[in-house]
């Protein structure tokens, strides 16, 4: 069995679909399972429908308003083309104001995985053999959940890849069956693991981030700047540990990882989504899937 892992990474998904999309398309890998953490869990449906130029188009077309209904935080450009954030006071004290229990809302985010995953391609892949799961984080019960097609109608399907995105507390908080649920990558954001437990024997696992850490993050500007490089700090340390496990996993499973990692940081806020950048992003996964499997030893080159 094989299976294909995306991780979290926000706007940095742009990156893992065309990895995948040189996977599918050129390598013809041909996945049994697929599992997705946040932005990863807005792919897998698509490709395991071979849908790659639809959700490519999403992918690179989508901006902050395609997310949030209520956006917490202004972008700032500064000399150098570096970016920041800061807060966006009026719709953060509108939401407070309307009882909610984060500084955004995400709603329109729903809207568009329903807009892009139909009901008759859900029925579609709720028929096939191959198997689409989404992780999600269950803060009420302190525990990782794995949310397959098998089990879902297409309304609680569609859910559960909303809520495996929502990245707290900039997006929203969702209570489901009695617990509080958000972003999956709080608790698993390569869920390596998870797969070969599943059954798989090899995994392609696409992990949005260097696999060297070369990132000196910037000083924190205000108080939203601190609380996302908190989390990129928790979220990094959150992924090494699932890799460290996954591979320990496998090695006991005589199962197969490849690994395929960003070869240079894309962004230091997964937040802002730029069409420009994103569409740059997803050639750059494409033409380095293609470097990782076809380039030649220097032997064969002579």
């Amino acid at each position: 069995m094989k299976a294909l892992v995306i991780s979290g990474g926000g706007s940095k998904g742009a990156f893992a679909g065309g990895v995948a999309q040189y996977l599918i398309e050129s390598k013809r890998c041909d996945y049994d399972m697929f599992i997705g953490t946040s932005t990863g869990s807005l792919l897998v449906s698509h490709l395991a429908l071979n849908n790659v130029e639809k959700i490519k188009e999403v992918y690179t077309s989508v901006s902050q308003d395609s997310i949030f209904d209520i956006c917490p935080f202004l972008i700032k450009k500064k000399k150098g083309g570096i970016e920041t954030i800061k807060i966006h006071h009026f719709n953060v004290i509108k939401n407070f104001l309307k009882g909610s229990k984060t500084f955004g809302e995400s709603h329109n985010l729903r809207l568009l995985i329903k807009e892009t995953l139909t009901q008759s391609e859900f029925d579609i892949l709720k028929k096939g053999g191959k198997d689409i799961i989404v992780t999600v984080s269950n803060l009420s019960l302190n525990q990782v959940e794995y949310k397959s097609i098998k089990d879902c109608d297409y309304e609680e399907f569609c859910e559960w890849i909303w809520i495996s995105c929502n990245y707290i507390p900039f997006m929203s908080l969702v209570k489901k069956n009695g617990c509080e649920y958000a972003d999956g990558g709080l608790g698993s954001m390569i869920p390596i693991e998870e797969a070969i437990k599943r059954g798989a024997k090899e995994v392609d696992a696409v992990i949005l981030q260097t696999e060297v850490t070369q990132l000196n993050r910037m000083p924190s500007l205000n108080a939203f700047s601190l609380l996302t490089n908190m989390f990129s700090f928790m979220l990094d340390r959150i992924e090494s540990q699932n890799i460290k496990i996954g591979k320990f996993v496998a090695s006991n499973q005589n199962a197969i990882i490849n690994f395929y990692y960003t070869p240079t940081v894309l962004t230091t806020n997964s937040l802002i989504f730029e069409k420009e950048k994103m569409t740059k992003w997803w050639q750059s996964g494409l033409d380095y899937a293609k470097y990782k499997n076809e380039q030649v030893s220097p032997l064969k080159e002579e």
